[in-house]
């Protein structure tokens, strides 16, 4: 996403890094002029200690909300950022409308998420009731065009991962947060053999493959006034 940057002509005075996470400094360093707010749905993630360094450093702010109803004003950021986010959401639209909302005239989207074909190896072998649904970019650019955003590009790409075995493949999705949090997923605990049985159908040297879509869409210019045209004609005698 920020290699994308490159080919943006955007010099934003206030940046919303929307799903911050622990906030990063990527972006401060690209926009040091810029007043940078980190927002997370979880203030542990917040409070982690690497984020009270990016905090003293300069103009940032931080917010602990719901990306679905955004504590900003209308029109008061130029970019917002959102990376790796929106595939948690149950249905990105309602936050998708946000994005719009507070963006300025001319102002930025870009967002990285999940496709479909991510975990495909995964849902495979465990069922498909254990792993979320992701959505098509095409229709995460129909959103883009639905909630009022201009010129949405969208693309995509796949990235695989090979693993040693089935139980560092497993270690790995549960260290970097890739859990289930579908609302209809199994609540009991699976049991010894389900786990046995995910093994063996992972079998040896198992993969995930993550399906990576990108996607940018701008805020619309600010509406024009309606100007008259008067003609004025001069008497020559």
């Amino acid at each position: 996403m920020l290699a994308r940057l490159d080919y943006i002509r955007l010099q934003p005075r206030r940046i919303l890094d929307a799903g911050s996470g622990p906030p990063r400094g990527e972006l401060r360093k690209r926009y040091p002029k810029a007043t940078a707010i980190a927002l997370d749905f979880s203030r542990a993630m917040l409070a982690r200690p690497r984020f009270f360094g990016w905090l003293a450093a300069g103009t940032r702010l931080a917010v602990c909300a719901d990306v679905e109803r955004l504590p900003l004003a209308d029109a008061a950021v130029d970019l917002v950022w959102s990376n790796m986010t929106l595939h948690w959401l149950s249905d990105p639209l309602p936050a998708l409308r946000e994005f719009r909302r507070v963006l300025r005239p001319d102002g930025l989207l870009m967002f990285s998420t999940l496709g479909p074909d991510s975990l495909k190896e995964l849902r495979a072998a465990a069922g498909e009731g254990r792993v979320h649904r992701f959505i098509d970019m095409h229709d995460l650019g129909d959103m883009l065009l639905a909630v009022g955003l201009a010129a949405p590009v969208m693309d995509m790409e796949l990235i695989t991962f090979e693993y040693q075995d089935a139980d560092t493949l497993l270690g790995d999705l549960r260290g970097s947060g890739q859990t289930s949090a579908r609302a209809d997923r199994p609540r009991g605990l699976a049991g010894r053999g389900f786990a046995e049985r995910l093994r063996r159908a992972l079998g040896e040297r198992p993969k995930a493959t993550y399906e990576i879509v990108y996607g940018h869409a701008w805020q619309r210019p600010a509406p024009q006034p309606d100007v008259k045209t008067v003609r004025v004609f001069k008497n020559i005698s």
